[in-house]
């Protein structure tokens, strides 16, 4: 799904049912970032313009996780992972395929909406929304941060390059596809 269509949410209650391990490419994405790594700077100057990291980068990140134990061992839900027909090319040609691809589908505005109303709690990593989910409290409201690309403008341009990554992906996996249309 498109960024902000619930992806997190959806993969959380999945792997909590089947055990699986849960790989986020924006996860591991953000990790590198924060960790100042050469991959990280590399990264955060294509996610501060909205655009995507390079797909051998992310790929690489990808499989590197994908072989490690426990993913081995308890199976495996790729978070935005696919995104280009490149990386879904690159999986098919190592034999790495999922049992199944779900798709969530959401409205343009409520994806909007949801990034540039979203907030993160560095110190929780729990993720908030001014409108829908507001915090708790005020303690917890006033440390409350903005992603780098939560924009309005970043957000449009995140879009524009999802679904233009996203209708080559699909056909890939149209044998596996399920697709889930959310409207809230």
């Amino acid at each position: 799904g498109a960024p902000a269509s619930g992806k997190g949410t959806q993969c959380r209650m999945i792997v909590e049912k089947y055990g699986l391990v849960h790989i986020s490419t924006g996860d591991l994405l953000r990790a590198e970032v924060s960790s100042g790594t050469d991959i990280g700077k590399k990264a955060k100057e294509y996610m501060d313009n909205g655009m995507l990291v390079p797909d051998q980068v992310v790929t690489d990140m990808v499989v590197s996780r994908l072989s490690q134990p426990d993913v081995r061992e308890r199976g495996w839900l790729l978070d935005g992972y696919p995104r280009s027909y490149a990386q879904a090319q690159s999986l098919e040609s190592m034999k790495i395929r999922p049992d199944i691809f779900i798709l969530l589908e959401v409205p343009d505005d409520n994806l909007i909406d949801r990034c540039v109303g979203r907030r993160l709690d560095p110190v929780t990593g729990k993720i908030y929304h001014v409108k829908n989910f507001p915090p708790e409290n005020e303690e917890i409201s006033a440390r409350l941060t903005t992603r780098s690309d939560d924009t309005f403008e970043k957000v449009k341009s995140r879009l524009e390059t999802y679904k233009q990554n996203s209708e080559a992906v699909i056909p890939t996996y149209s044998d596996l596809l399920n697709q889930v249309l959310v409207y809230f």
